[in-house]
C-alpha cells in the first residue's frame, strides 16, 4: 500500500472517530447542555432530604419560597435574586407584595409542618413569630446568627 493510500485511510479514519465522538455526544444529552431546568414553585417538588431539626427547618423555608414565588409568578431563583439590593434585578413587584408573599409563604410552610408532625406547637409558634418581626432580607437570606436578627430589629 502506498504512503498516498495508507494517508487517506488515516483520515478516514479520523474522520469516522470525530463522526462517531459527536454521535455518542448527542445520544448522551449534548444538545441540552448548559441548559438550566428551574421547577415550578407551584408544583409541590420532592422534600429537602435529612432528617432532625436543621432538615426541617430548611424544607420550610424552601416550601415558604416556593409558595411566595408563586404568588409572585416567578421562580424561587428570581425571588432570592431579587432581595438583593447589590443585583438590581428588575421585577414586576413592589416591597410591599415581595414581604407580603414571602412571609404569607412562610407561615404557610410552618402550617403544613406543624400538620405533618414535623414540628410542635411550641416551635411552629416561635416560628411564626420570627417570620412575622424578622427583616426580610434575614428571613430570605438567611442568618447567620441570633445577632444578625437582633441587630436587624
Amino acid at each position: 500500500m502506498s504512503r498516498r493510500w495508507q494517508g487517506l485511510l488515516a483520515l478516514a479514519a479520523l474522520g469516522l472517530a470525530a463522526v462517531v465522538l459527536i454521535a455518542v455526544e448527542l445520544a448522551n444529552g449534548a444538545l441540552d447542555y448548559g441548559e438550566s431546568n428551574v421547577a415550578d414553585p407551584c408544583v409541590q417538588r420532592e422534600p429537602y432530604p435529612g432528617e432532625g431539626f436543621e432538615a426541617t427547618i430548611q424544607r420550610i423555608v424552601l416550601d415558604g419560597l416556593d409558595g411566595a414565588a408563586c404568588e409572585l409568578n416567578t421562580t424561587r431563583e428570581e425571588l432570592v435574586l431579587s432581595v438583593d439590593p447589590e443585583l438590581g434585578r428588575d421585577v414586576e413587584w413592589d416591597d410591599e407584595a415581595l414581604e407580603r408573599a414571602v412571609r404569607a409563604g412562610l407561615l404557610e410552610s410552618i402550617a403544613e409542618a406543624e400538620a405533618r408532625g414535623s414540628i410542635g406547637g411550641l416551635e411552629a409558634r416561635l416560628m411564626r413569630e420570627v417570620v412575622e418581626r424578622a427583616p426580610l432580607d434575614w428571613l430570605v437570606q438567611g442568618g447567620t446568627s441570633i445577632a444578625d436578627l437582633l441587630g436587624g430589629l
